[in-house]
């Protein structure tokens, strides 16, 4: 019988940048459809730590599971395999500007070996239609707000119905109003499922949609009362 893995499961991990050590000890464990927050400086080691667990980075030490992916001993080849199974959301958004809304989402499904054209137009359509953005398809990244931008950043982080989402400072450069309607967004997808784990400096948003925060500080990741922050 196959073993059963939670979403991510970080145990005495070290993250580094090079050869730099960047955080120590680090132990986190998320189950499915939690939603966790990561805060920290910049330069504290969020960035490094969500690389490492989309193998952007090596873990170098420790143990580490993403998606059912050993990161410790993982092999290059099964990279684009772990990376299907994770949804990934950027600051700016990450969209291909001369390439329309659906283009962009074609564009990863191809990437990923899903060549079926009327699937993937049906799988597009459908994380459109779940993000709010359904009349969008035809339009440029430029012809979009930043908030629609970034709902089709979300859509296309959905293409894959993966198991974890990783967004690395998502309402980063977004008004506060756009930033709430994108986060009542993400806890809809946490909802149905989905784990996320939400780097961020929005401290205002932790308080407004409070879940459990870990704080990266002085090399370390430590569970954070947000009352204190």
């Amino acid at each position: 019988m196959t073993p059963s893995f939670p979403p991510l499961f970080l145990n005495n991990a070290s993250i580094y940048q090079g050869k730099n050590l960047v955080l120590s000890d680090v132990n986190l464990t998320m189950e499915k459809g939690s939603f966790v927050y990561l805060i920290g400086e910049t330069g504290s080691g969020k960035s490094s730590l969500l690389k490492t667990i989309y193998a952007d980075i090596p873990l170098q030490s420790g143990e580490g599971r993403a998606v059912g992916y050993d990161l410790r001993n993982l092999k290059e080849t099964d990279i684009p395999f772990l990376r299907r199974r994770l949804g990934i959301v950027f600051q700016d958004f990450q969209l291909l500007s001369d390439r329309t809304v659906n283009e962009n989402l074609e564009f990863v499904l191809l990437a990923t070996g899903q060549n079926d054209k009327e699937e993937n137009e049906n799988r597009i359509s459908s994380v459109l239609t779940k993000v709010g953005v359904s009349t969008k398809g035809h339009k440029l990244p430029h012809q979009l707000s930043g908030g629609e931008q970034q709902r089709v950043s979300i859509a296309r982080a959905l293409l894959n119905n993966p198991e974890l989402i990783l967004a690395d400072e998502p309402t980063g450069n977004l008004d506060p109003g756009t930033s709430e309607e994108i986060m009542h967004l993400l806890k809809e997808i946490c909802t149905a499922g989905t784990s996320i784990l939400m780097a961020t400096h929005d401290y205002a948003l932790l308080l407004k949609f409070p879940h459990p925060t870990y704080k990266c500080a002085h090399g370390k990741v430590v569970s954070a009362v947000q009352r204190t922050l």
